[in-house]
């Protein structure tokens, strides 16, 4: 192909011309996804599957729901995630008592020019932790609704937009329930993916305890190097859109979609939104792995952590330990894999 567009072309007969489909450049990308799995790595060990559905949510521009129970190491990936940024990093402790003001912000009189002016709350950053987002009432939780749907807040009539890029980590315990508030399926919605993390194995464990003895008075993010700024982030963020979609697969992550609402193990079904977090997703898959196109298997990756949170098993079902995780993973082995 490549001696075809040096120089064959210029042999086909005149009048005829074949305009050759332009690739993305992806090495640019790749190589600075490369470094930065490098340097998280520097500290966390294994959880790969998880910092690659972290990196993808950042190129699809999506949000993610960090499900774990204390000390597999939610906040500190988020924390070092930003260091590797050269972006603003914010961090909000939600607690049963926190207002919605007390994250968007409110407006102040000033006595000075005799009129109100908006203090922007601690959401206007870039990254955004919220630790333990289900402490918080639902009126709290709600405050989030807009701004990580539409990345705009309004107060008072007036609207604020967010600077991009611009990305909300939430994490969760999913044992403890003892003073907290479920989320919505609203809210569950918002997230592109639902990133469920599990025990480290025993090797692992012992990696752990042997860097954390290693480290002396060092801190873990003490070495982490800034990798890419914001401007990199919104460029590759475009870069993934150009991701190559074939017709065939498109109807692929449909029928996956449909067979959730039509799923007799299931109360309810996936969204319209999921059809396009799937399809946002498999492009940032294929973009981490150097391909200007998608496969069918970067849709079965990225279907997992997309439904999990967005469908809901029939009470009978999850009676019987029926998970919506294992629901999937068949409705995924039913739908024929286009070729």
């Amino acid at each position: 192909m490549e001696n075809f567009e040096n120089g064959a072309e210029s042999q086909m007969p005149a009048g005829e011309n074949i305009n050759f489909e332009s690739r993305l450049d992806l090495r640019k990308l790749q190589d600075s996804i490369v470094a930065v799995k490098a340097e998280l790595a520097s500290v966390i060990v294994g959880q790969h599957k998880m910092v690659d559905q972290l990196l993808v949510a950042f190129l699809s521009n999506g949000h993610v729901l960090l499900e774990g129970v204390p000390g597999v190491a939610k906040t500190i990936t988020a924390k070092l995630l930003a260091r590797t940024l050269n972006i603003d990093f914010g961090r909000i402790q939600f607690t049963p008592d926190l207002m919605p003001s007390d994250i968007l912000g409110t407006s102040v009189f000033d006595l000075k020019k005799s009129e109100f002016e908006f203090r922007k709350g601690p959401i206007f950053s870039n990254l955004i932790l919220i630790d333990e987002i289900n402490r918080a009432p639902a009126k709290t939780q709600a405050a989030l609704f807009e701004v990580m749907e539409e990345r705009q807040i309004t107060i008072d009539g007036q609207s604020y937009p967010m600077d991009a890029p611009f990305l909300v980590i939430a994490t969760q315990n999913p044992i403890e329930q003892e003073g907290t508030y479920r989320l919505p399926e609203a809210q569950l919605d918002r997230f592109l993916f639902k990133i469920s993390i599990d025990y480290p194995k025993l090797d692992e464990e012992i990696a752990i305890i042997q860097r954390e003895h290693n480290l002396q008075d060092h801190g873990k993010l003490d070495n982490i190097k800034t990798l890419l700024s914001a401007e990199d982030i919104k460029q590759y963020q475009s870069l993934v859109k150009q991701i190559i979609v074939e017709p065939h697969l498109l109807e692929y992550i449909a029928k996956i979609v449909v067979n959730t609402r039509e799923n007799a193990f299931l109360y309810l079904g996936a969204s319209p939104r999921a059809s396009i977090a799937i399809l946002n997703a498999a492009k940032g898959f294929a973009a981490i792995r150097g391909r200007d196109f998608v496969t069918p298997e970067d849709i079965k990756e990225a279907a997992i952590p997309v439904l999990q949170h967005r469908v809901i098993v029939t009470p009978e079902r999850e009676m019987e330990g029926l998970t919506s995780t294992a629901i999937i993973k068949t409705i995924l082995e039913s739908v024929e894999i286009p070729r």
